[in-house]
């Protein structure tokens, strides 16, 4: 620490304290304040001893809270870091009760309206979905440690204290974005502003929420960097203007939008907000996709109402509460349209959702009802178990809309065409024809002795669906002299055997 050594260092720590601008300069004023109320208690003065302690113990994140807005504002450890007398996280060092975690209650002090979005929202949730058959995959199929390390540190999980006040590693450290937190509240604002430097740009890029949002079942990174939009922020993103406090599409920036710009940012006629799923139409990730209309209550919470569900009205309970807002899914759309116009013209919008949707209702229409009908006609007459994940087909159906089917959906939604056809509605098709339905006929058959029953099923909820006919009845000749045309025209007479 020789560089923070003798009347350098003691300079440098006096005007932390004080709030005054230290190794970089703020722009505005506004700039460094928190979002919330102005004029909160922060700027702790028994804050100092820990500055002091942690510029020689933790020299790394004491930097990056003093190249933050926090450190450049005089918000300092305690202030964020003070437990009360009976926070059951709490505990006593160095003379002052303190937290290691941080929660979003914590930070609402300051940055109140963006708790209020958070709170509530599908992030907040994240860690519900550990009660589901993902988390019985992880738990049994894998191990608790996998579980751990794997699912935990992006959904969140419930925070376990130690007598000592300190979280059990078992369930520490946990940045996961619905992380259930000891004081009653869920999510983790560092799960997206990396601490101690909380910052907005590296909040902003499409890496952060690629930590979570990757992979085969929700590639939503792979995407967006095969995309338009990836392809020219990576090579624009100096002109992306990310420290910007303002930060409006098509004013302060006009390259391409990131992960943010579409599901947070202001653009257009639409300001900011921390719910990422206010502009959400339809829901990608169940086996059958479905618009979404969304119901806000008075307690803070949300909960989404399929399209053709009944719909409570403002007035109405649900839930434990009061509806206070209904936002349907034409309104949600529109949101994220106000922002798609920021930049682009009506043409073009109304393209993109025209083809999104068309490649949705592909999914839904020629695949995923006829094989959700199927198996439920299977556990109903008592070929496969009732119990999740003991047949083989129940893995191959989880793959084909767990994986291929929500690759396919994001795929259109984000404009990323390989993952809408390779790694979407072709392995979609390729395992529908070529395993599900073999593994179907084998059911039958271990039961029955030979494949009436499945054949039966497939005549009842493949064959009236015009996009199976080649199936049953063989590629038509129509079809397979189209494709020869094209073939001989480009090599040659006889090229297509």
């Amino acid at each position: 620490m020789n560089c923070f050594s003798n009347g350098r260092f003691t300079a440098i720590l006096g005007s932390v304290v004080t709030g005054i601008t230290l190794l970089f300069q703020v722009t505005t004023a506004d700039a460094a304040r928190p979002s919330g109320e102005i004029g909160k208690d922060w700027g702790n003065p028994k804050g100092q001893e820990c500055i002091e302690c942690h510029w020689q113990e933790d020299p790394g994140l004491t930097m990056e809270w003093n190249n933050s807005q926090h450190g450049q504002s005089g918000v300092n450890c305690l202030d964020c870091h003070e437990a009360k007398a009976d926070d059951k996280d709490g505990f006593e060092h160095e003379g002052q009760r303190i937290s290691i975690i941080v929660t979003p209650k914590d930070c609402s002090k300051c940055h109140s309206v963006e708790f209020e979005e958070m709170d509530g929202s599908h992030h907040s949730k994240g860690g519900q979905i550990l009660a589901s058959l993902d988390n019985l995959l992880g738990e049994v199929v894998g191990g608790p440690a996998a579980v751990n390390a794997g699912c935990r540190q992006c959904h969140g999980s419930t925070v376990e204290i130690g007598e000592d006040g300190r979280p059990l590693p078992t369930t520490w450290p946990n940045t996961g974005i619905g992380r259930i937190n000891p004081d009653g509240s869920s999510g983790s604002c560092t799960a997206c502003h990396g601490r101690h430097r909380f910052s907005k740009a590296q909040a902003r890029t499409p890496d952060t929420c690629g930590k979570c949002h990757v992979g085969p079942d929700h590639p939503q990174i792979e995407v967006y960097n095969e995309s338009k939009h990836g392809i020219i922020y990576r090579a624009k993103v100096d002109e992306m203007n990310m420290e910007s406090d303002k930060w409006v599409a098509g004013i302060d920036y006009s390259a391409a939008p990131t992960c943010a710009t579409c599901h947070m940012s202001a653009g257009g006629k639409e300001g900011k907000t921390h719910n990422v799923g206010d502009r959400i139409s339809w829901t990608l990730r169940p086996p059958i996709s479905q618009k979404i209309n969304l119901v806000r209550l008075e307690n803070g919470d949300e909960f989404d109402v399929k399209e053709g569900k009944k719909i409570p009205k403002v007035g109405d309970k649900a839930k434990g509460s009061t509806v206070v807002e209904v936002v349907t899914w034409k309104e949600r759309r529109k949101k994220m349209q106000e922002v798609c116009k920021a930049c682009h013209s009506d043409s073009v919008i109304n393209g993109h959702y025209n083809q999104f949707d068309n490649v949705v209702e592909l999914y839904n229409e020629k695949f995923a009802k006829p094989i959700a009908a199927v198996m439920g006609e299977l556990k109903k007459n008592g070929y496969i178990t009732k119990a999740p994940f003991d047949d083989k087909i129940e893995w191959t159906w989880w793959e084909i809309w767990h994986h291929e089917g929500r690759r396919a959906r994001h795929g259109a939604s984000m404009s990323g065409p390989d993952y809408t056809w390779w790694h979407g509605i072709y392995d979609v098709a390729k395992h529908t024809y070529m395993k599900w339905i073999p593994e179907l006929k084998d059911v039958a058959m271990k039961k029955d002795g030979n494949t009436k029953f499945a054949d039966a099923m497939l005549d009842k909820y493949f064959r009236p669906i015009d996009g199976h006919t080649w199936y049953f009845e063989g590629m038509s000749k129509e079809a397979i002299d189209k494709v020869r045309k094209g073939f001989e025209e480009r090599y040659g007479k006889g090229a297509l055997k």
